[in-house]
């Protein structure tokens, strides 16, 4: 199969900009996948899909809250087939748009994943603090949430922003799931010392380059940065942390839902599983692929329960919040 032009055929990279047919494609199977994975990931798993299935794969990239926004916009004429790769209290809070799958290895889905209503784990995913290492000492580390509000971290902390990004909405969501009533006075002097950006996968990269001296992430996007030798470090909250699906699904009435089915059936496979291991750096949800022995286990670390129809039914009021808090500061 001709890969030429493979990513910029397949990767659309700005929300609202209609997904364009490839050159041929009329005369070839296809997905259309609306994902909010960072590029490296979808650069290198749209060829190996292509290349496994013979489905031609278009991307629409966008954060999660863009993509789910998408969705609903064109729930009357769905366009997409698969979500791939969005925050799990996205998913659960419009699962009506979703179709409902059972992907051919179901048995094989560690059960402690699966939690959600019409939409299915795609991998584990560990939210954490990632910080440059030439910019603080070790004993300046913040070593819990709390710690994210201190005086001496004003402006010199990258977050993306929860009300666009999923994973930072789980962030959010862990703050208040940890402290409960007091949450929000622990979050409100996080988001003073926050430099907000508008992609979570670029927060890692500022503090790499020095440009933040931490960043609240997850734990594969920090990884790979660990791994290229970068001057940072990852620390994992001692007072709790989420490990929670991200997840993917059939968009109800998309355009190829029998490609959608394999797309998920191929995403959720042993190999493709393990490829996202040993490459991405994330952690599996499958009982028979184990997590890379570069990661610490997550019996090392403290996880807090993380209840998908909680934040789910409050995403609204939680993120209409944040933005108050935000235009008050």
């Amino acid at each position: 199969m001709r890969r030429t032009g493979t990513v910029l055929n397949t990767l659309i990279m700005a929300f609202g900009l209609t997904a364009m047919p490839l050159t041929g494609a009329s005369a070839q199977e296809k997905v259309i996948l609306y994902s909010a994975h960072n590029d490296a990931i979808i650069s290198a798993m749209v060829p190996r899909f292509e290349a496994e299935t013979g489905i031609k794969a278009e991307v629409v990239k966008a954060g999660s809250g863009d993509i789910i926004n998408r969705v609903l916009a064109e729930k009357d004429n769905p366009r997409a087939d698969v979500i791939w790769s969005i925050g799990g209290e996205q998913l659960e809070a419009q699962a009506d748009l979703l179709e409902a799958y059972k992907p051919s290895d179901a048995e094989m889905i560690d059960p402690v994943f699966n939690v959600g209503t019409n939409w299915l784990p795609y991998t584990a995913i560990v939210n954490v603090f990632i910080v440059n290492k030439d910019k603080l000492a070790a004993a300046e580390y913040p070593r819990t949430w709390k710690d994210l509000g201190r005086a001496d971290l004003k402006g010199r902390i990258s977050s993306a922003r929860a009300d666009k990004s999923g994973s930072s909405y789980m962030q959010l969501a862990t703050v208040l799931t940890i402290y409960g009533d007091t949450g929000w006075d622990v979050y409100k002097p996080m988001l003073e010392n926050f430099v907000l950006s508008g992609s979570s996968s670029a927060v890692p990269r500022f503090v790499n380059d020095g440009e933040a001296v931490v960043g609240i992430t997850l734990e594969d996007n920090a990884y790979k940065y660990v791994a290229g030798g970068g001057p940072v470090e990852i620390v994992y909250p001692e007072d709790g942390t989420v490990a929670a699906p991200d997840g993917i699904a059939l968009v109800k009435g998309g355009p190829n839902p029998d490609n959608g089915k394999k797309f998920i059936d191929w995403a959720l496979s042993k190999s493709t599983q393990e490829f996202l291991v040993q490459e991405m750096g994330r952690r599996p949800i499958r009982t028979d692929v184990a997590a890379s022995g570069d990661l610490p286990p997550i019996s090392s670390f403290k996880v807090v329960p993380y209840d998908f129809s909680w934040s789910a039914g409050n995403k609204d009021a939680f993120r209409k919040k944040w933005q108050d808090l935000l235009m008050n500061q």
